[in-house]
This record gives C-alpha cells, sequence and structure tokens, in this order.
C-alpha cells in the first residue's frame, strides 16, 4: 500500500516540485552524507531539553531541572527495540522512457534494507521539462506521477529518500537517480505532401509527369504492339478508326529533407509561443506525412553542431528522426557558435528540401544558398514569431518596427526572386493551411 502525501505535510523539495517550481539549474544537488545522522525529532526534544537545563543553570532553581526530563523521557520511550538497518539501497523504475508531450511518466522507486525500519520521506528534485503530479509513499516503495511538459531530451533528476528508525530519532539517506527520458514534439496536423516536379525511379503513390505504369489516366494514344487489350479507348478509337488505348501517369515515390533551423529560440512576446518549439512540431508533422505516403524522409538540423539522417522510410522511422534532434534541447545544452557545410549524404540530389526558420538569423541564409547550389527544390516553411511590443506614444519605436517589418519583407521577396517557395505556418493553425498554395503548381528545382 502507498499513500498520498498531502502538499503541506511533505517535505520542502517535495512541495516545490508539486507546485512546479524548479530551482533554474540542471545540476544535480549535492550527494546525501553517508551513515545514520540525528533526526529532526531528536534535534526538536533535545532543544527543549537544553533550553531547560539552560534555565535552570541561570537562574538557579533546581525545580527547572524538571522541565528537561520529559522531553529526555521522549527519547528514552523512542529508542528502537531492534538493530537499525545497515544495508539501504534504492532502485526506480521509469515507464515509460519515451512519450509525446504532455503524456504521464510512471516512476517506482523500490527501498531494500534489513532489519526493522520507520517512515520513508522522500525529497524530490525534478530536471527541466517535467511537471511532479502526484507521489505516494508506503513501507518499502516511493511512487510518482509525472508529466512531459515540453519535448527534448531531459534529465528526469533524483528522489533522495530518508530511512527512519523504529522510533524516529535517527534517518539515513539514499538516492536514487532517475535518468533521462525522451519527449517527443506533438506533430502538427498535417495530410498534404506536395512533390517537386521531378521524382527518383521507384515507384510510390505519387502521380509523374512521366508516362507508365499506374492509375491516373492522362490521355490516349495509338495502340503499340504488346499492350494490354483491356486498356483499348473504344470512344477514342470509333472516332478516329484506329486503335486507341488509354495512357496512365508512373507513379513515384519522393525523397524529402526536413532542415531545421535551431539558431536560436524566439518568444514571442505577445503569446509566449516558443520558436523552437514550433519548428519541431512543424517539422515531426511534415515527417508523419511523407512517410504515410511511403516516401523517404531525411532530416537535418543546423546550428552548434549539425546533426543529421539519411533519408529512409517506415513508420518506425519517425521515432529514429525525432531521436536524432532531441539532442539539441538536452537540458536546454544547445548552441549557436557556428555553421559548417551540409554533407552531401544529407540532401540526396532532386531531394524536396523543407527549410523550417523563424527566419530571423541573416546565417539561415547561408544554408539556402547551399541547398538551392545543390539544385534542390526547396521551401521556406516561416514560423512567424509576433512583432515586437512597441509603448505608445513612443515614435522612435514605431520606426523601428516599421523598419523591423520592411526587412522581413525584403528578406521574403528575395527568397521569392531566387526560386524558393515561402509560406508561413502560424501556431494553432493547421499545416495544411500553410501547405496548400504549393499544390497549384509542382515545386521546381534549382539548376547547377
Amino acid at each position: 500500500m502507498t499513500d498520498p502525501v498531502p502538499a503541506r505535510g511533505a517535505a520542502a523539495a517535495v512541495r516545490r516540485a508539486l507546485d512546479g517550481r524548479h530551482d533554474g539549474t540542471a545540476e544535480p544537488p549535492p550527494p546525501p552524507p553517508p551513515g545514520w545522522r540525528v533526526g529532526e525529532r531528536v534535534l526538536r526534544l533535545g532543544t527543549l531539553a537544553v533550553v531547560a537545563l539552560a534555565a535552570a543553570l541561570v537562574t538557579g532553581r533546581p525545580w527547572v531541572l524538571a522541565l528537561a526530563a520529559a522531553p529526555l523521557a521522549l527519547i528514552a520511550l523512542t529508542l528502537p527495540s531492534g538493530p537499525r538497518p545497515e544495508a539501504v539501497t534504492a532502485e526506480a523504475e521509469v515507464e515509460p522512457r519515451r512519450c509525446f508531450e504532455g503524456e504521464q511518466l510512471r516512476v517506482r522507486i523500490t527501498v531494500s534494507y534489513d532489519g526493522e525500519s520507520g517512515r520513508l520521506d522522500p525529497g524530490v528534485t525534478l530536471g527541466h521539462g517535467v511537471g511532479l503530479d502526484h507521489l505516494a509513499v508506503g513501507p518499502h516503495r516511493v511512487d510518482l506521477v509525472l508529466t512531459a511538459q515540453r519535448w527534448g531530451r531531459w534529465t528526469l533528476g533524483t528522489v533522495d529518500v530518508d530511512v527512519y528508525d523504529r522510533g524516529g530519532l535517527a534517518r539515513r539517506t539514499v538516492r536514487a537517480e532517475l535518468g533521462e527520458v525522451a519527449v517527443f514534439p506533438l506533430p502538427g496536423h498535417a495530410g498534404l505532401t506536395p512533390i517537386p516536379v521531378r521524382l527518383p525511379q521507384r515507384l510510390g503513390e505519387h502521380t509523374a509527369v512521366q508516362r507508365g505504369e499506374g492509375v491516373e489516366v492522362t490521355g490516349v494514344h495509338p495502340y503499340v504492339r504488346g499492350e494490354r487489350q483491356r486498356r483499348v479507348h473504344w470512344p477514342a478509337t470509333t472516332r478516329r478508326g484506329a486503335l486507341q488505348v488509354h495512357q496512365f501517369a508512373a507513379e513515384r515515390t519522393a525523397d524529402t529533407v526536413v532542415l531545421l533551423d535551431v539558431l536560436a529560440d524566439v518568444v514571442d512576446p505577445v503569446s509566449g509561443t516558443s520558436s523552437l518549439d514550433e519548428t519541431f512540431r512543424t517539422a515531426a508533422g511534415l515527417v508523419r506525412a511523407y512517410l504515410r505516403t511511403h516516401d523517404r524522409v531525411g532530416v537535418v538540423s543546423v546550428g552548434g553542431a549539425t546533426r543529421w539522417l539519411q533519408p529512409g522510410s517506415g513508420q518506425g522511422y519517425f521515432y529514429r528522426i525525432v531521436e536524432s534532434v532531441l539532442e539539441v534541447r538536452k537540458d536546454r545544452a544547445y548552441r549557436t557558435e557556428g555553421l559548417s557545410l551540409l554533407p552531401p549524404p544529407a540532401l540526396p540530389e532532386g531531394a524536396l528540401v523543407y527549410v523550417i526558420t523563424p527566419l530571423t538569423d541573416q546565417r539561415i541564409l547561408d544554408i539556402l544558398h547551399q541547398v538551392r547550389a545543390r539544385a534542390n527544390p526547396t521551401v521556406v516553411v516561416e514560423i512567424p514569431t509576433g512583432d515586437p511590443v512597441v509603448a505608445p506614444g513612443d515614435t522612435e519605436g514605431e520606426l523601428a518596427l516599421r523598419l523591423w517589418r520592411a526587412d522581413r519583407d525584403a528578406m521574403r521577396f528575395a527568397l521569392v526572386e531566387r526560386g524558393i517557395a515561402v509560406v508561413t505556418h502560424r501556431p494553432g493553425e493547421t499545416l495544411d493551411l500553410a501547405l496548400a498554395p504549393l499544390l497549384r503548381t509542382r515545386i521546381h528545382g534549382g539548376t547547377r
């Protein structure tokens, strides 16, 4: 049996975790002292006895010594009858180790000891990205329910369990490390999969412009010896006086690469939305949509260390793609020192490249130049960051805001002039709304 711990009766560390407050650092607390030490009950009763003895010495009245008898008697009565536990260990089990944002994690800490023991008193120190929802303590275990609040690869934190002896006079602390957990971003809803003009010579579900063995009829042509007679188009045959057969479009698969701009994390000053969060949610939606159509999908993240994964297919590949970029936010340790050249295997020839960026760092233009130099068809998905807040009546601030907007408009215009499609995906809207304009025509690549 485990009993829930009320917030008022919990330790200070547990109260902070239940309230969602963290220390602001990912560093673990100092290690607990080894061996047994005096408990809080002895300190309180001992303090009363010492105060009574000091009062007797100062006043010179022997009867004051009687006030120290009660605390000392309580200490004597609570002395344990058996030996204290010597071998105390704690093991933590976390399920699951991989989850999506908003899902719950269940942690069970099993405390093993020999001899007799009293109560267990846990102290929880959580890392970033998770919150404590529930805590229950039993004779031999501590159960926690955590919620994954933000995507990333997070260190869950530590739990220091104080094991008291039978009388509660002494305690010994054992630490349980909770390890790491991978929290995946919630994919944005996407069902549309725009494709480039040229597709690889692999069978798939996209209709190509070339002739082939597909299901979409693109016209009729004269019968050629060896073609299937069931494909004869009888109205055209009757009208032209010669055998005419259906002409079908080939069905091909597509190569898609999602390039993530993680140079900076910009927070919307009005809504508080993180551009890094929306970048990964948009990328997860694109990856899932193209994998559903059996296309090959790869990923590249630029900013600090360049991380990339070659295009692959299959629904299980979705988790490999997401895990390959979770290190960007490993306990908020992502870096933005510089950029490196994109490796050639990361961008296959003819692959459609989605560049998801807030367009706030000029260095992303260098990456776009590398992509266009390889003649890859490119689409820029802009994540709006919101306009800077200007105080009413601040004429200089309003002028700066106009210049800021003009600079962003000029950046978008320069991208369009280079033949790069630019769409805007606003947080809260479906991703299909941003991708719909790309369906008017197929996306063209550049020239080498």
